[in-house]
């Protein structure tokens, strides 16, 4: 079974919302719980609460688990009902990952939401094991069972968009991909970056790179990677740098302020994020995909007694993917902000279909 994302922008709009909240709330523990909503649960809802394990970088990365924490949170308040929050740990194997998804689906927390691919393989043993729970994993569809819905995105879509707007802002004809680690999922960035780039003009030049082959180095949650990585690209001519790399990205971000030149942020509005704030200038906008929304969508159909499941993919004509304009900059520059709209309608209509690889 396939589903779309289907949410209206003022879902969308109050999660991004409670983000702010999220950027603070970084923890070191391996198991939090979160606030419990106050008065009674939603009629006919027999769970626990909501059940979410974090990717790589944990909460307060500014970007993936934040954007899905506030997702969580929002639907605690919607729906009255609590939720529990469980931290990754450094170096874990999936028989960890599994453990814990198995703690929240014998707590009974309903729908229990693993953030990020690497728990494909453990949400698909889990879930075999609770058949009346629902599961969510976000970013992978390999785990498909009647009982887990597969939440992904057009990430590539997004990109494009990002691609199109560095292309019209760069100065120096020169800008630059950092992907987090070399998998199919960062390639779907890079991909639709490069694209979106060439629409505008071929005769850009593209620096590309990786910050490890593996999770296990540190690529998504090493924000030192990420500004050598910026650094390297910014002394090569580069003077927009597209980075897809999960707390990594905080370095690049940092980086490109320093040097002044223009950093584009990933899957939250990274401009709108407090713990960026010193940065927020040099932040132009940020492909986001709306990680929150499918995750407070989840929750509404489990609380609701419809539990999706299948495939659920965002994308630009749905609102699960697109580009941030909150930077008053960027908003300023009515080229920019022309090519980008233009480059998101045309995909809509399907007039421009966006690559996955290059």
């Amino acid at each position: 079974m396939r589903h779309r994302i289907s949410r209206g922008t003022q879902v969308a709009a109050a999660v991004a919302a409670l983000a702010f909240a999220a950027t603070a709330c970084g923890e070191s523990s391996t198991s939090t719980k979160t606030p419990e909503a106050s008065g009674s649960s939603a009629a006919g809802y027999s769970g626990k609460g909501i059940g979410l394990a974090y990717d790589i970088g944990g909460k307060g990365d500014q970007s993936f688990n934040d954007a899905a924490y506030a997702g969580m949170q929002k639907a605690m308040t919607d729906f009255k009902i609590p939720g529990r929050d469980v931290e990754p740990q450094d170096g874990e194997s999936d028989a960890d990952k599994v453990q814990r998804l198995t703690q929240l689906a014998q707590a009974g927390y309903n729908p229990v939401i693993g953030v990020g691919y690497i728990y494909g393989p453990a949400v698909k043993e889990v879930a075999a094991k609770f058949p009346n729970t629902t599961f969510g994993i976000v970013d992978d569809e390999t785990a498909q069972a009647k009982n887990v819905a597969d939440l992904v995105f057009h990430e590539e879509q997004g990109s494009y968009l990002a691609g199109v707007a560095a292309a019209k802002a760069t100065k120096k004809k020169h800008v630059g991909f950092i992907g987090g680690v070399n998998i199919p999922l960062i390639h779907k960035f890079e991909a639709g970056f490069v694209q979106g780039v060439q629409s505008v003009d071929k005769t850009i030049k593209i620096e590309t790179q990786y910050l490890t082959e593996t999770p296990a180095e540190g690529g998504f949650n090493s924000p030192d990677k990420g500004k050598a990585g910026a650094s390297g690209q910014i002394e090569a001519g580069a003077d927009v740098i597209y980075g897809a790399a999960g707390l990594s990205g905080q370095g690049i971000i940092s980086e490109a302020a320093a040097k002044k030149v223009w950093a584009i942020g990933v899957d939250s509005d990274q401009y709108s994020q407090k713990a960026l704030a010193a940065y927020k200038d040099s932040i132009l906008g940020s492909a986001t995909k709306n990680v929150g929304g499918a995750v407070y969508d989840l929750v509404k159909s489990v609380v609701d007694g419809k539990p999706l499941s299948g495939v659920v993919r965002g994308s630009l004509s749905n609102d699960g993917v697109g580009f941030s304009d909150t930077n008053p900059k960027y908003k300023a520059m009515a080229d920019v902000v022309a090519a980008v709209d233009q480059a998101k309608k045309d995909i809509i209509d399907g007039k421009v279909t966006v690559k996955t690889t290059k």
